[in-house]
């Protein structure tokens, strides 16, 4: 799920040394970048959403002379091409993406680094590739299931019922027992003002209740526009992945170690699912964040990764 809370950089962040596009197939080219030291630890940095997209923002958790960070924006996200694109765009695509990149820039293995919807692949990348998978770094577990779209929908009106309110002001009474058909079908419309009024929406609803203290953020309609169609897209999909499919195959990376880190007030993601990964998993380490929601840039949240990364070294 998206983040896009920003703090001050715990380092100086150099401009990436690399970038690029690959072609993935079916028209679509991501885009990726390198950052650090090239002969670096190499780690991988997985964006949220699905259709967020990274930014300058996240170098700041990586100490630039220890890692090689590869950063790249999934199918229809960020400057990805094409934009907000959800035509051959599903979650083993995204799998087969990171292979694919992995190989181009020659890795034999890395880390992977993901928070919110960026768990959820860095966890699927590694079930199907855990040869390839040196360690996880994650942060707001986010495991695809129909229980956990269904409290985005509908429970976090419980913490922030006036972001809640807001959110749903739109949806017709008689939509509301489907809220997420609804947006899909305005995101989706062939009226491009009435897509960009519901992405501006859905991209403020998620948003404005990413932190722990609560504050509208609003976020404009081009801006939002790939954060809230993707995400519909893969909602309306359940993921692309069997209910629950991440926990019945995790023996797979069982003796990978793993770093958890979880806001205890995260609303986004909630607490309990990040538990039920780490009873589940042998190799995880988990800690929970006391004054944190969901944001990778909340004060203690940052210094828990950054320490993490700091151990790996």
């Amino acid at each position: 799920m998206l983040n896009l809370n920003k703090i001050d950089f715990f380092f100086d962040c150099l401009p990436s040394y690399d970038s690029g596009y690959l072609k993935v197939g079916n028209r679509h080219s991501i885009y990726f970048e390198q950052y650090g030291n090239p002969k670096g630890i190499p780690i991988l940095f997985l964006h949220g959403g699905p259709g967020a997209g990274f930014s300058n923002s996240h170098k700041s958790f990586f100490d630039p002379k220890i890692f090689r960070v590869i950063f790249f924006d999934q199918r229809g996200s960020g400057k990805s091409i094409p934009y907000a694109e959800t035509n051959y765009n599903n979650t083993q695509l995204l799998i087969s993406d990171i292979e694919d990149l992995r190989k181009s820039l020659k890795i034999d293995k890395w880390y992977l680094f993901g928070g919110s919807w960026g768990s959820t692949l860095a966890l699927l990348y590694g079930i199907e590739f855990p040869n390839k998978c040196m360690g996880f770094i994650l942060r707001g577990i986010f495991l695809g299931t129909k229980i956990e779209i269904n409290w985005f929908l509908y429970d976090i009106k419980k913490f922030f019922p006036e972001a809640y309110d807001k959110f749903i002001s739109s949806v017709p009474q008689n939509k509301r027992n489907d809220i997420l058909k609804w947006f899909y079908n305005q995101l989706h419309s062939n009226n491009r003002s009435q897509s960009l009024k519901a992405a501006s929406v859905w991209a403020e609803y998620e948003n404005s209740c990413s932190s722990i203290n609560y504050s509208t953020r609003p976020i404009s309609g081009e801006q939002a526009l790939a954060i809230s169609k993707i995400e519909t897209h893969y909602f309306m999909n359940d993921c692309f992945i069997e209910d629950n499919y991440i926990i019945k195959n995790l023996h797979k990376v069982s003796n990978i170690k793993s770093f958890i880190v979880q806001g205890r007030h995260d609303v986004i993601c909630p607490p309990f699912t990040a538990l039920k990964l780490a009873h589940c998993w042998n190799g995880s380490r988990i800690e929970i964040v006391d004054d944190a929601g969901h944001s990778g840039f909340e004060t203690n949240i940052s210094k828990k990764l950054i320490n993490a990364l700091q151990m790996i070294k």
